[in-house]
């Protein structure tokens, strides 16, 4: 039912549009504005550049994404860019003209069938394996759709023609307009499971093309407003279609970068990030002599887990722990998955006693979770400068204490740590470890 209003207010929006362009092109009809042919070339001008960029980024993310629908709409827009760019670098005859440029009809023509192949080709086909061949053929693909469409438009006995008094003065630029919004109705379905910037940008881009043709029929001769209002509905189109595929490969690179420096299964930093962190924090406590911690963590009977409940149980095993690291600690602390079932956290500006206050608070975080299987950490701290003045001496210290911690960590009563996960002493006893220079949680 929802779906059924949602569709019907969609209707009646878009209907609302229709009647309104439609009196906007009855106005275009009978004004006696005419603009400046300088600036229909201006206008061409700039729909050619904008084409020509939009290729050149679907390009690059078709290189990166290897979707074949950017591939084809690379080639489909540089191509109509090119074509419209030689018709406006070509001279043009005084005066008005009753006849249609094969080259603009050509153009928009071939980028409207482009569009609709793009789609067909997403919905059977749409990833690539082998990009440098799929260009290969991309090329022969828009070279023979380009071919025939020229051979179509010149092989039409008579020149396509402007009626000054027919109710539609140039009905060619009806067939074009037919194709975009076949395109346009398909990038509108296209929406319902894909909803990315660039999407949107296309199925604007197709309105946008509708409307150009559309108003372009009402054009009566050679540089008058309908033609001015269709070439300017035209550049729109492309500034859209760019500007969403810049925005999309924005978003993307954000992404990329995210998940460069995190790590897949628990969104936590992943080791390069702690690296960055710990060699900003040095530099940071060498400028201000004051120092920072760093705390190793290891998740107690992890192999057991995996044994006894299944390896997916030991997956939400270690989330759950970034969970607590996530969330239980301070907002300039640093989470990481240092490797396989161990983590670390940057502590800025702490001492060995905050370090040991955090670890206990992971500890009983982990224990008051409700979930089974129970599960506990062990912890190790290192100290810059007292446990080393680099990284690989600081996590090599903490590394340490963590071991020795594991090695001399015996229950009194010989419960198992999945028993008990604090022991009997509890989470605030602790042990000396290697002559007391670096301290292990029991």
């Amino acid at each position: 039912m929802l779906k059924i209003i949602a569709r019907l207010k969609w209707g009646i929006v878009w209907l609302l549009v229709g009647a309104t362009f439609l009196v906007f092109l009855w106005s275009l009809r009978h004004t006696h504005f005419y603009p400046d042919p300088l600036l229909e070339r201006y206008l061409q001008l700039a729909s050619s550049v904008l084409a020509f960029t939009f290729a050149a980024n679907a390009l690059v993310r078709f290189r990166g994404m290897h979707d074949r629908i950017t591939l084809i709409l690379a080639f489909a827009f540089g191509l109509a860019g090119l074509i419209e760019m030689g018709a406006n670098l070509a001279p043009t005859l005084a005066g008005p003209s009753l006849t249609v440029p094969l080259a603009w009809m050509v153009s928009r023509t071939l980028l409207a069938i482009l569009l609709v192949a793009a789609l067909l080709v997403d919905r059977n086909l749409p990833l690539s394996r082998e990009p440098n061949k799929e260009i290969a053929w991309a090329l022969l693909i828009v070279g023979a759709v380009s071919y025939l469409t020229s051979v179509v438009f010149f092989a039409v006995p008579a020149t396509p023609k402007i009626y000054p008094h027919a109710l539609i003065p140039r009905p060619w630029d009806l067939l074009p307009a037919a194709i975009y919004l076949i395109a346009a109705l398909g990038f509108w379905k296209r929406l319902a499971h894909l909803d990315s910037l660039l999407d949107h940008a296309l199925f604007l881009c197709c309105v946008a093309n509708v409307a150009c043709h559309v108003a372009m029929s009402q054009s009566f001769m050679r540089f008058d407003a309908a033609s001015g209002a269709a070439q300017f509905f035209e550049a729109t189109g492309y500034a859209i279609v760019l500007a969403g595929a810049l925005l999309d490969n924005a978003k993307l690179f954000d992404q990329v970068s995210r998940l460069a420096i995190s790590d897949p299964l628990t969104g936590l930093a992943n080791y390069r990030r702690l690296l960055e962190v710990m060699e900003a924090e040095l530099q940071r406590a060498q400028r201000t002599s004051r120092g920072f911690a760093v705390l190793l963590l290891d998740l107690d009977g992890l192999k057991k887990i995996n044994d006894n409940y299944g390896h997916l149980v030991g997956s939400q095993a270690l989330k759950r722990l970034a969970n607590v690291l996530r969330y239980h600690c301070r907002g300039m602390d640093t989470a990481a998955r240092y490797g396989g079932d161990e983590f670390a956290l940057v502590l800025p500006e702490a001492e060995e006693a905050v370090a040991v206050q955090v670890a206990h608070r992971i500890r009983k975080r982990l224990l008051e979770d409700g979930l089974e299987p129970r599960i506990s950490v062990s912890a190790g701290v290192a100290v810059f400068p007292r446990d080393g003045l680099t990284i690989e001496k600081l996590l090599h210290s903490a590394d340490n204490a963590l071991y020795a911690m594991k090695a001399n960590r015996n229950l009194e009563d010989g419960e198992s740590l999945l028993d008990n996960p604090l022991g009997k002493q509890g989470a605030g006893e602790w042990q000396s470890a290697e002559k007391g220079k670096r301290r292990t949680i029991r």
